[in-house]
């Protein structure tokens, strides 16, 4: 390293051993991790009966009363650039027509998106024509351009939450500004107080505050409630540095290291910037108009009140740990630890009481998430699974495909008895039992990254991703899977997505 490289590491924000540490998995790469069994219900999935569900939404209507900080974190800096894949294929073809089933859905329910009034006035600025006389002329790649260009929406290189969604009677839904109305039904404490908090990126920050504080007050009135909105950016810190397959650093043009935003997962340090005490965690763009929230609520309140029946039996326990603890007891909490948590190890058999205790205080003092889980009804992949870590535990984490050895019969196997998959639906509390925030990065399984190969100007190269947020950097966390409806789930990820009733 020459005295360059040094320099752009100190303006990183990244230590030589970091350094040092990511060439060394990128060489290497990760060992799969060892899978016991896919979970399922009753089988490390939990399936709530009308009973279980109201006494859970009881639960986090009784904790909505108390001087709790709530938070909804939500990840918002992917660009939409994938959502209009198809769409840039068509600008960048020889067809001056529609020439697949998916570009001619596009345009012959253009009017039914939320965007097209907005795409209809660009069109006019620009051609002055509207979209249909555009279409009538055979301009379609105009139309495209509208809506893709920065003389017309610029959606190609806008985030994806700022997109328009959703269609109302008066007034027109961003994604963005769909979390705010979706935070006001399931957040809101006893001082209607929302808290959310969006990660961005730089570059669009400023957009992302100006469009939130204009809609903020009608949306305070709307729903009856006062918002509290923070932002913050992937820190730099985070980046991951991309090799060659020769083993060198990856260098751009002038010379610099080439280093890119280390994925979800480096997000693990916005969360653990934040004081909390509960916060949900759901992707920018699951989201449906509010005719269709119900299942949304219901089961976040679900979820909610599951934790915070597990949180304060945990609490308890461990109080009750500070002092001698009979063996009956003890035995009471290894239990809750195994059919609640599905936490388990061979070695507590043989353990003393003292040793039992020890065990027991580790294992529950630790932060806990509750996640939804949405049965599979496509092929099996990434998901819910029971898996070994480095102590010879098993317990409930979130794996995806990449993480599991194909090579592996017995993953194999997992996985295509896998029941169920991951809809990023979170809940979590991140204070101990004492009220102390606890420090995520302390929970984080660092040997579960990802390696992918890219290329840049043709030439290329290994790249690093941290351990995802819901899988590696949540691997030493105590985990509850819990079954949720598919209408809970209802993503865009293609522009024509927006189309599907859900979003109508």
């Amino acid at each position: 390293m020459d005295l360059r490289d040094i320099q752009q590491l100190e303006e990183l924000g990244i230590s030589k051993e970091n350094l040092e540490a990511q060439i060394h998995d990128l060489k290497n790469g990760y060992a799969f991790l060892k899978i016991d069994k896919a979970a399922a219900v009753n089988d490390g999935i939990s399936s709530l009966d009308d009973s279980g569900r109201k006494n859970a939404i009881a639960a986090w209507s009784a904790y909505l009363d108390k001087d709790a900080e709530i938070v909804k974190f939500v990840p918002a800096s992917g660009a939409a650039s994938r959502m209009f894949k198809d769409l840039f294929e068509f600008l960048n073809s020889d067809s001056d027509t529609p020439d697949n089933d998916y570009i001619k859905r596009f345009f012959n329910s253009i009017e039914d998106f939320a965007f097209f009034d907005a795409l209809n006035d660009a069109c006019f600025v620009n051609y002055q024509l509207s979209v249909q006389d555009l279409i009538e002329e055979n301009r379609y790649k105009d139309v495209v351009r509208m809506l893709l260009h920065e003389n017309g929406l610029d959606y190609g290189s806008l985030p994806k939450g700022l997109l328009q969604f959703h269609v109302y009677d008066d007034y027109i839904r961003t994604a963005v500004l769909e979390h705010l109305a979706e935070g006001a039904m399931y957040t809101a404490n006893k001082n209607k107080v929302v808290n959310i908090h969006f990660t961005v990126s730089p570059e669009h920050r400023e957009l992302f505050e100006e469009h939130i504080g204009n809609e903020l007050s009608a949306y305070e009135n709307m729903f009856d409630v006062k918002f509290n909105i923070s932002f913050s950016e992937q820190k730099q810190s985070t980046n991951t540095v991309a090799i060659g397959f020769d083993g060198n650093i990856f260098r751009n043009e002038d010379g610099s290291m080439l280093f890119r935003p280390g994925g979800h997962g480096a997000l693990i340090e916005n969360l653990n910037d934040i004081d909390c005490d509960i916060v949900f965690i759901k992707n920018i763009d699951n989201v449906v108009p509010d005719h269709l929230k119900k299942d949304t609520v219901e089961y976040k309140q679900i979820i909610a009140g599951v934790l915070v029946g597990i949180m304060d039996r945990v609490h308890g326990y461990l109080r009750n740990l500070e002092q001698q603890v009979s063996h009956e007891r003890l035995i009471e909490m290894l239990q809750f630890c195994e059919h609640t948590l599905n936490l388990h190890s061979d070695k507590t058999a043989s353990m003393s009481d003292s040793e039992l205790s020890q065990y027991l205080k580790k294992k529950l003092n630790r932060p806990i998430r509750v996640c939804g889980m949405v049965k599979n009804e496509g092929e099996p992949g990434g998901g819910p699974y029971l898996t070994y870590n480095a102590d010879g535990t098993v317990s409930p984490q979130i794996l995806e495909s990449s993480q599991i050895d194909k090579n592996n019969p017995q993953a194999i196997a997992c996985m295509q008895n896998a029941t169920h998959f991951n809809p990023v639906d979170l809940v979590c509390s991140v204070k101990d039992y004492n009220g102390n925030k606890f420090d995520l990065l302390n929970y984080v399984d660092r040997q579960t990254g990802f390696i992918s190969e890219k290329s840049k100007n043709g030439v290329a190269m290994k790249v690093l991703e941290l351990p995802g947020l819901w899988n590696g950097a949540m691997s030493d966390w105590n985990t509850v899977f819990v079954e949720v409806p598919i209408s809970t789930f209802n993503p865009v990820k293609t522009v024509n997505d927006l189309l599907r009733e859900q979003h109508r």
